[in-house]
């Protein structure tokens, strides 16, 4: 999943609307966030299958630290901890570990049997419904333009800058989840993981488009 993991982000503005999409993009994204990092550092791996199509070209053979449910958690708790340090605010804390979180479930509903439970000798688990491309389109659509209705009905822009980095954001990324789509394979493990740490230009444009925004209602910072 992609843009669904943003949608839920854009949703959860509705909970939180004093905490920014950029870090509400930043926790739902994590996980996805650290990845290609530790891609790089050849901490993780994935091998490119460019004879297949679809969600099969990328098979995830190793990614314990990212997207195990053990580290999913202690990441959430890391996250949301930090958070609390920082704003000494427990709810909105609670809600970006939560988010952390939310990612590994969302992945558990599309991913292959590719999702371990812990480092080292563990199950994989995964309802593969990515094995259809009709139902996870599906999914991510409603999970994304949910998530962009909520987020609308959160704020009010206070200019046209923030009207307009908003749309350009909502855009670019229906652009980069389509072009991941009918993309032909990445040449090399490193052309993925370098592509993937764009992922951060979506959190910046997030941060600029709600710095141009007034909540709605009230609610925790």
């Amino acid at each position: 999943m992609f843009i669904g993991h943003f949608g839920l982000a854009l949703a959860a503005k509705k909970t939180a609307p004093k905490i920014s999409l950029g870090t509400l993009f930043m926790s739902f994204q994590f996980l996805d966030l650290v990845w290609p990092t530790l891609l790089l550092l050849n901490v993780e791996h994935v091998a490119i299958h460019p004879e297949e199509t679809g969600n099969r070209v990328l098979e995830f053979s190793d990614y314990p630290y990212t997207h195990s449910l053990l580290f999913a958690m202690l990441w959430s708790v890391l996250f949301g901890g930090v958070y609390y340090l920082i704003k000494k605010d427990r709810r909105g804390a609670i809600i970006l570990g939560l988010g952390v979180v939310s990612h590994w479930v969302l992945d558990l509903i599309v991913h292959f049997h590719d999702l371990p439970l812990f480092p080292g000798n563990s199950p994989m688990v995964g309802l593969g419904v990515w094995k259809s491309l009709v139902i996870t389109s599906i999914l991510e659509a409603t999970f994304f333009c949910g998530g962009v209705f909520l987020y609308l009905k959160s704020i009010a822009f206070n200019n046209i800058t923030g009207r307009i980095v908003f749309w350009f954001l909502i855009v670019f990324l229906i652009a980069v989840h389509v072009w991941s789509i009918f993309s032909p394979a990445p040449a090399s493990v490193t052309e993925l993981a370098w592509s993937a740490q764009f992922q951060w230009l979506f959190v910046a444009l997030a941060f600029w488009a709600d710095k141009n925004t007034t909540p709605r209602h009230t609610g925790n910072i």
